[in-house]
């Protein structure tokens, strides 16, 4: 590979932590709700490991937040080929990243890569493919040979980061555009985001496109995990007076949630905090919910010692956290007494190991290596979190 198009989503992930399960559309809302932009830290990241390995790249990519600031700070000179008109707040669109993308094709670049979310790798292959389309119509296929295909790779950046085509930390996707050789179609999909903040996951397939062949690539998210009742059952035996608890999104810990009378947020933070052995209350014996839905702010708001975490691995990629859980952040998980990991049999057998990607590498640091899952009501299995 001699030539790289790199394309940031500068908005992508602003909705996490506030809660909001995505930034389409709710960007004033994002903002409203006191959200920083993220994308770009990763982007610089992810380009700080590439320019450590091929610091003699020729990188296209676009003007300003999209690309050219981050790949200058990490050594590269960078050829800029699109400079976005961004409106009144400064910020870009897809249509951006859209025109960015063809002015890389334009430019015959051997890999795109971009930083963001599902959305912003929707954007990416639709381009890629139509670029496709109509070059083949173009040359017509005369020479009887399949057409070549502009791989593309993904930074994950956006809250949404179910798609097979990111590596698994701005780090890795880094050194994977550095050392590939060779490709594979892989799966960009999508989540209908406002089925998604009703509580539904409406996944759909856009696109296959050609992705780098690497260990560190993430895989797309399973949608069916096995039963989990007794585990939810075993659980709520074992509530332990007077201690809040955070619960993450998913079914999995929604079971829990369920067996204890909560009203939960499918995929949503709930803070719930269990009666001390002192309290009574004949309507909701065993305790009572601080926040709903919560956002990072308003889950450090209703806080209150001894706090145990309850989460559960994204099914086929095994994040637990960083992936549509971005509320529990670090400074949640620092006043966290433990961390408690739920999960069917089915789910880990699909896992070689769980992993965290939280935006903070000491946390990071202290949660990896083996961690007991809870799996039944009585049973538990030792998983790596790597």
């Amino acid at each position: 590979m001699d030539t790289i198009g790199v394309v940031v989503n500068p908005i992508a992930g602003m909705g996490g932590r506030v809660g909001l399960k995505g930034t389409d559309g709710k960007l004033a809302e994002a903002r409203r709700r006191g959200a920083t932009p993220r994308a770009p830290d990763r982007a610089t990241e992810a380009l700080d490991a590439l320019f450590q390995r091929r610091p003699d790249l020729t990188v296209y990519t676009a003007a300003g937040e999209m690309g050219a600031d981050q790949a200058r700070a990490v050594g590269y000179e960078p050829t800029v080929v699109y400079d976005p008109e961004v409106d009144s707040r400064g910020d870009t669109t897809a249509d951006d990243t859209r025109a960015a993308v063809e002015a890389f094709l334009e430019r015959g670049v051997d890999l795109v890569l971009f930083v963001g979310g599902d959305g912003t790798a929707v954007d990416v292959a639709e381009v890629l493919t139509a670029y496709e389309d109509e070059s083949e119509g173009e040359n017509d296929n005369e020479s009887g040979e399949e057409s070549k295909r502009t791989p593309m790779l993904g930074v994950p950046a956006g809250v949404k980061v179910y798609s097979s085509v990111f590596g698994v930390s701005p780090t890795e996707a880094g050194r994977i555009a550095a050392e590939f050789e060779r490709v594979e179609p892989r799966e960009v999909n999508d989540i209908d985001e406002a089925a998604y903040r009703e509580g539904e996951v409406r996944a759909e397939l856009k696109a296959v496109v050609p992705v780098p062949v690497a260990e560190q690539l993430q895989a797309s998210k399973q949608l069916a995990s096995g039963s989990v009742d007794s585990l939810a059952r075993g659980f709520a035996r074992e509530i332990e007076p007077g201690t809040t608890y955070v619960f993450g999104p998913g079914s999995t810990v929604g079971a829990i949630e369920s067996e204890l009378g909560i009203d939960a947020s499918p995929l949503g933070v709930d803070v719930w905090r269990a009666r001390s052995t002192e309290e009574t209350n004949a309507d909701d014996w065993h305790g009572y919910l601080l926040a709903r839905d919560a956002s990072e702010s308003e889950i450090l708001e209703v806080l209150a010692e001894p706090i145990v975490i309850v989460v559960s691995p994204i099914g086929g990629q095994g994040f637990v956290f960083g992936r549509g859980n971005h509320q529990i952040s670090p400074a949640v998980i620092d006043r966290a007494r433990d961390v408690e990991i739920v999960a069917s049999d089915e789910k880990l057998d699909g896992l070689d190991s769980l992993r965290v990607d939280t935006d903070d590498e000491r946390i990071d640091d202290s949660l990896r290596g083996w961690q007991k899952v809870r799996t039944g009501r009585f049973t538990t299995r030792l998983v790596q979190i790597v």
